[in-house]
């Protein structure tokens, strides 16, 4: 019923669009992306350690528009030109996992309604929300995540937005191929709530997201979660050369739907990143709760970026059963120009990772990152090593990046 309830809201929509095309010009925007990377990976403990990856991902489609109305569609294809590695899906799970499997997709298909008051979207969407923290596009890897959904970002008022979203499908980084735990799809009921304020102090938050993990495969239905929390991001100038960005974040979690586990979690976040002249010094503590300690009955966020947090080594990207607390430490500079460079910068960040109950001291990481771009074009090297104590093993990766649009 949900599907057919969807369709016809979309092709209502399309009718829409249609009419209001014959009245009014369509401007047509062509859509191009495109991604070279080669990435390594180094990990103790397998039988092969090491693996290798050299992928091109492509994207391309067309954005028309008609006064308010517009469609958008997006297709996607990622070819591994070296496929020395694991995918998670195809090759030999005896050597570290690199997360972009060959696919052909369509990423974007969707309608919108956009005015000053309302935006309405239909369709297979991005859907990120504040830091992506808890809903986002994993931009990072290859293939992305989208939605299937119908969203409406309201301001009634100035410095006031509500955002709400049901998303039917949520169209993981797993590609056509997709199977088992890792579906190229997951069905089910998700509800994103998220109303904010704009005050003095920064953009206040209050939001509730419901996760449905609608399929058995899914660890079972355990991923299906309820989260309510609240978030403030601001930023203050501290003099003409300096100023201050801040994140503070406090959420509480626990079982929805048909996860068969009972349990209550809590997820807290302190980040502080000062600015002057160029220098960049960051710090935070980031904590996703435990319950019991069993499995999956700590703060998990399965829809989340959650290449963006607790390093890029990849160790966290499943909340261990004793939960995490993350401290790091960042430092880094960045020129407006550099020689043919426009925004180029270096950055460093350590992490040390701890568990949030029985004390345990799950290991350290340090990543190092310098980007720069030319023209159209965005060039990245970045670079993470991770120190093992309790959790998982030592591993190195490494990445060297282009990414154009057009």
């Amino acid at each position: 019923m949900k599907y057919m309830i969807a369709t016809a809201a979309i092709s209502a929509a399309a009718g829409t669009v249609m009419s209001a095309a014959q009245a009014q010009d369509i401007r047509i925007k062509p859509v191009a992306e495109a991604r070279l990377r080669y990435e390594h990976a180094d990990q103790e403990g397998l039988a092969i350690d090491k693996s290798d990856a050299l992928t091109i991902r492509a994207r391309a489609g067309l954005a028309a528009t008609s006064g308010a109305l517009s469609a958008t569609v997006i297709g996607q294809g990622n070819l591994a030109v070296v496929d020395r590695y694991y995918d998670g899906l195809n090759g030999a799970a005896n050597r570290p996992i690199i997360a972009d499997p060959e696919n052909v997709a369509l990423y974007i298909a969707q309608l919108q309604y956009k005015t000053k008051l309302v935006t309405l979207t239909g369709g297979r969407q991005r859907i990120a929300l504040d830091d992506e923290r808890f809903v986002g596009n994993v931009a990072f890897r290859n293939n992305g995540q989208t939605f299937d959904a119908m969203r409406m970002e309201l301001t009634p008022a100035q410095g006031l937005k509500l955002d709400l979203s049901y998303a039917w499908s949520v169209r993981t980084i797993w590609g056509f191929q997709g199977k088992g735990a890792r579906q190229q799809a997951v069905s089910g009921d998700n509800i994103f709530v998220n109303l904010s304020y704009v005050t003095p102090v920064g953009t206040l938050s209050g939001f509730a997201y419901l996760v449905d993990q609608d399929e058995a495969a899914m660890q079972a239905f355990r991923l299906s979660s309820q989260t309510y929390g609240v978030r403030l991001a601001g930023t203050q100038p501290l003099s003409k050369a300096a100023k201050l960005s801040y994140q503070l974040s406090y959420a509480k979690q626990a079982d929805h739907h048909a996860n068969p586990n009972n349990y209550s979690a809590d997820y807290w976040l302190a980040d502080a990143t000062l600015d002057v002249k160029g220098w960049k010094l960051n710090a935070g503590y980031e904590v996703l709760g435990a319950s019991s300690g069993a499995a999956l009955t700590s703060f998990q966020t399965p829809l989340g970026t959650n290449f963006k947090f607790q390093g890029w080594a990849d160790k966290f990207l499943t909340t261990p059963g004793n939960g995490i607390r993350d401290i790091y430490v960042g430092a880094g500079y960045g020129w407006k120009q550099l020689g043919p460079f426009s925004g180029a910068a270096l950055m460093a960040v350590w992490h040390r990772f701890d568990s949030d109950r029985l004390d345990q001291h799950y290991g350290d990481e340090i990543n190092l990152i310098a980007s720069a771009k030319v023209k159209k074009t965005a060039l990245s090297v970045r670079y993470a090593r991770y120190d093992a104590k309790a959790m998982a093993t030592d591993t190195q990766k490494l990445w060297l990046q282009a990414d154009w649009s057009y």
